[in-house]
């Protein structure tokens, strides 16, 4: 596998005229090059989950990534990003960016990996079949610790669309030093070496538990996975910490009540903090005990450099066990392949005796859903409201959680919005709007509250009022698409439409990357075209998959329809719904054991789908087991007792076995449907019973 080459912007450094030499060194270092401009090599690269194709190609002197899958061996489903901006040094792994219109930043899902001298493969939560595709943002928390400080529009917060007006080229000075501006005027004067120094920060001068925060604010995750790893304080700007000041006034972070041996990607500070060597120093053991940010050794001299940081405290050590060559770093922090980005190896910072085999391949798992107390981690006492919101924010303890932020909401009375929409995201229907109402009281024209609340409103039926509120949002956000979105389904509920027409396509024009929109548009529309679309930009998209499939089986074409239906269950082989419907088809083509199959699947997934236990009725009807086939019609007529459909066919069924007595009930159910043709029928069967 061929190497990628990257370049990262080097612009002038205004600390360089004094500092030349450290300049110089940090530039080499992981941190320096861990943002910057794309290059790189071809590739092509199958991933077999989604059944898609990713490549990196050259036009025009751009690089692009490609998305498309083949049909025999012609490409299908094409489409491509542009490569902006290349996020990670390529220490161990290098994540491509697009940047759209508007300023955001989306991950493009190959990634390349420094393992086995360079390879290709899915970025972390790329390797399943529902992947993201080219929509992942990269949010603020994402570039906070991946970048110096990127200019946003003002007053982003916890909600904000991540949008960045300017982009910098990796982490420089001020990320550990502060501003740097009265620093330089001053070393340009004749002001006194005292009064220079003390107008920067220097980790070095600072108290342990400071200097050690100047790291963790990028390398303290206790986990990526849902938890949350970490809260913001609502009251700071995403990029507002500064050296030097107490980190939890900035950031909280939050862990599992019982913590286990998980090994993630950004686990650095948190690995070490359980260490013995770190636990016993009383403080005095930093990051910089070992590291010197400025730069790193490499090759022999790194095991040499490592080896005397280890003998500042372990002068004596076991002869026996440790000969004078050594490698302390290799037996006590190997590196380790880490649990969350599985095609990155890293250094476990958590020092001790080591015997398992760390670096054995593993596969890509589903993110672990964890259920139970969220506990502080850092500050061990954050306050009382951010406690509770960490047990509902991502789900993971909602059951007591919901109890807690209440209480503590009620305690406070916090003037802050977020955390009445915190609760009411915790709440579900109508317990939540009485909470998304408190909060539009404190930020009437917050476009995220707004949202909120129509989405609350929506769900209840109350489709005048949540129309009325997302109407009010657009006013202000008149080009957001998500919004036109909402607002055509609250159409297409109120059976409005050429309304929902034009508000998908508003959002279509709008983003014309949703394929969400298309997906709308072409149910809506009867659109071949559109649920092509759909497609094309997310090939892996379930749902278009199967309405263009309903659509190709409703015309005739049933091979094709076939594709898209076993594409749709390639993704989400639990989906219900799938099944029933790709069993219509099957049934319509009389191939009655493939549909067999696909109902036995449907009626597992969801026994109360009555439509699935009628048609799975029909199709054991239409191979000679009567019997089987009553048992699915007794079944829907129990689910949809009103559904004149499954007593006919319930009362049909009871005829055909030779039990007129039975079918009576069921015939006159149907006889009083609304349906014409169903009661024409049902009173024909009653005739031949001859009631």
């Amino acid at each position: 596998m061929a190497l990628a080459v990257y370049a990262c912007a080097q612009p002038a450094d205004p600390c360089e005229g004094c500092h030349a030499e450290i300049v110089r060194t940090y530039r080499q270092t992981g941190m320096a090059r861990s943002f910057g401009t794309p290059g790189a090599t071809a590739a092509v690269y199958y991933h077999q989950a989604s059944n898609t194709y990713f490549a990196m190609a050259q036009r025009g002197g751009r690089w692009f990534q490609q998305q498309y899958q083949l049909d025999g061996g012609k490409r299908i489903n094409f489409t491509e990003k542009s490569v902006d901006r290349v996020l990670g040094s390529g220490n161990h792994a290098r994540t491509f960016l697009h940047r759209t219109d508007k300023g955001e930043l989306i991950e493009l899902p190959l990634g390349w990996y420094a393992e086995n001298g360079g390879t290709w493969a899915m970025n972390p939560g790329y390797d399943r079949a529902d992947h993201e595709g080219f929509r992942r943002r990269i949010g603020y928390d994402c570039m906070f610790c991946h970048n110096a400080y990127p200019k946003i529009p003002a007053g982003g917060g916890p909600r904000s669309a991540p949008v960045y007006t300017a982009v910098p080229g990796g982490i420089d000075c001020a990320r550990c030093h502060g501003d740097g501006a009265r620093h330089i005027s001053l070393a340009k004067t004749s002001a006194g070496r005292d009064r220079i120094r003390a107008s920067i920060v220097n980790p070095a001068r600072l108290p342990a538990d400071r200097q050690m925060e100047v790291c963790m604010q990028c390398h303290l995750e206790t986990t990526s996975f849902p938890l949350p790893n970490s809260i913001v304080r609502y009251e700071r700007e995403p990029f507002s910490y500064q050296p030097g000041e107490a980190l939890a006034d900035f950031v909280l972070h939050f862990d599992r009540a019982v913590r286990d041996d998980r090994f993630e990607i950004n686990s650095s500070a948190y690995r070490l903090r359980q260490s013995a060597c770190f636990l016993k120093s009383a403080g005095r053991m930093t990051c910089t005990t070992c590291h010197n940010p400025h730069d790193i050794p490499r090759g022999q001299g790194a095991k040499e450099h490592y080896n005397a940081a280890c003998r500042q405290c372990h002068a004596q050590v076991a002869a026996a066990n440790h000969p004078g060559a050594g490698d302390c770093v290799a037996c006590h922090m190997p590196r380790r392949r880490t649990d969350d980005a599985v095609h990155a190896v890293m250094t476990d910072h958590r020092i001790r005796r080591v015997v398992s085999d760390l670096l054995a391949e593993k596969k890509e798992q589903p993110a672990p859903e964890y259920r139970g107390e969220v506990a502080p981690y850092y500050p061990d006492s954050p306050p009382e409201l951010y406690a509770a919101i960490a047990q509902t924010s991502q789900g993971s303890n909602r059951k007591t959680g919901v109890a807690r932020l209440s209480a503590a909401i009620e305690k406070f009375q916090p003037a802050a919005a977020e955390y009445y929409l915190q609760l009411g995201d915790a709440l579900e229907g109508e317990s939540a709007i009485p909470i998304y109402e408190e909060a539009l009281r404190r930020e009437p024209e917050s476009i995220a509250v707004l949202e909120r609340l129509a989405l609350a409103l929506s769900s209840t039926k109350q489709y005048a009022r949540a129309e009325a509120l997302l109407k009010r949002a657009l006013d202000r956000s008149p080009q957001d698409a998500a919004l036109w979105m909402h607002l055509g389904r609250i159409d297409l509920a109120a059976n409005r439409r050429e309304s929902a027409i034009a508000a998908f396509e508003n959002a279509a024009r709008l983003d014309p990357d949703l394929a969400e929109s298309y997906n709308a548009l072409g149910v809506v529309s009867r659109s071949e075209e559109a649920l092509r679309t759909a497609i094309r930009l997310q090939p892996n998209y379930p749902e278009a998959r199967d309405n263009l499939a309903n659509l190709l089986s409703e015309t005739g074409r049933f091979e094709e329809a076939r594709l898209h239906f076993e594409a749709a269950l390639l993704v989400n082989g639990n989906d219900a719904g799938v099944r029933y419907d790709y069993a219509v088809a099957l049934a319509k083509a009389r191939r009655f054991a493939d549909a067999q199959v696909q109902l036995e699947a449907a009626v597992r997934l969801n026994p109360a789908h009555a439509e699935a236990h009628e048609l799975f009725g029909n199709v054991l009807g239409a191979t000679g087991r009567l019997d089987d086939a009553i048992a699915q019609f007794r079944e829907a007529v129990r689910l949809r007792p009103d559904s004149a459909r499954a007593n006919l066919a319930l009362g049909a069924a009871l005829l055909d076995s030779g039990n007129p007595a039975a079918a009576r009930t069921y015939l006159e159910n149907a006889a009083k449907g609304s349906d014409v043709s169903i009661r024409d029928q049902a009173r024909r069967l009653l005739e031949k019973g001859r009631y």
